[in-house]
C-alpha cells in the first residue's frame, strides 16, 4: 500500500493538474478501469469531504475510479457513520492517508454562524444535527473580535471546523488512534477554494 506522505503528494500533484487544466487522461474512468476493480480496490486514500456539489473529490485532486475512498456529508462533519467509513478503508483497504476537505463559503458553517448569531431560521431536527456537529468548533470564535469581521469570521470558522473533525477522528476511535499510534495512518486538515480551485493542507499535513 502507498505511504501516507506520498499518498499526500499524489493528491497534491493531482490538485496542482486540476488548477493547471492539464488533468490526467480519461483512461483512469474507462471500461477497462471498471473491470479492472470489480474484484478489488486499493483506494489510496481516504476523502472526508463536503456534499458541497462544487468540490467533488475525485475531480479536485485529477483521479480517477478506485483511486479514493470518498465520505461526504455536509459540513465534513464527523458522526459515527463517517468514523466507522474511515475505520472500515483504513483497515479493510490498507489506506494510509485520511483528509478532512472543507472548502471556502461553506454553507453548513454559515447556517451556524447565523444560528448561533440569531440571523438563522429554525432548521428541522435532521438539519440541526449537523449545525449541532459545526457549533463547538466555531462557538469560540464568537468570544473573539472577529465578530466585527464577519468576512474573517467566515474564514476561520471552516478552518476551525476542519480541524475539529480532523481532532474528531483523531482521538474519537481507538481504532483509529491505534494506527496512527502504529504510524500506519496520517490525518491531516485541507481547504479547497471555490475562487482558485487550489487545495490547502494543513493541521500537520508538512513534514
Amino acid at each position: 500500500m502507498i505511504p501516507a506522505r506520498e499518498a499526500l503528494q499524489q493528491l497534491i500533484d493531482g490538485n496542482r493538474r486540476f488548477v493547471s487544466g492539464a488533468t490526467s487522461p480519461a483512461h483512469q474512468r474507462d471500461q477497462a478501469r471498471r473491470a479492472e476493480l470489480v474484484a478489488d480496490q486499493k483506494p489510496f486514500a481516504i476523502i472526508l469531504g463536503c456534499s458541497d456539489s462544487r468540490v467533488p473529490a475525485e475531480m479536485v485532486f485529477d483521479q480517477g475510479l478506485g483511486d479514493l475512498f470518498v465520505i461526504r456529508v455536509a459540513g465534513n462533519v464527523v458522526a459515527p457513520s463517517q468514523v466507522g467509513s474511515v475505520e472500515f478503508a483504513a483497515e479493510w483497504f490498507d489506506t494510509r492517508l485520511v483528509v478532512v476537505l472543507g472548502h471556502t463559503c461553506c454553507g453548513a458553517v454559515s447556517a451556524t454562524l447565523d444560528e448561533l448569531t440569531g440571523q438563522g431560521t429554525h432548521p428541522s431536527r435532521n438539519l440541526r444535527s449537523i449545525v449541532d456537529r459545526v457549533r463547538p468548533a466555531v462557538e469560540p470564535l464568537l468570544e473573539t473580535e472577529l465578530v466585527h469581521n464577519p468576512t474573517l469570521l467566515a474564514a476561520r470558522a471552516v478552518r476551525a471546523n476542519i480541524r475539529a473533525s480532523v481532532g474528531h477522528l483523531r482521538h474519537g476511535s481507538e481504532v483509529l488512534e491505534k494506527l496512527i499510534l502504529e504510524d500506519r495512518l496520517l490525518v491531516v486538515g485541507a481547504e479547497y477554494s471555490l475562487e482558485t480551485g487550489i487545495v490547502d493542507f494543513f493541521d500537520n499535513a508538512a513534514g
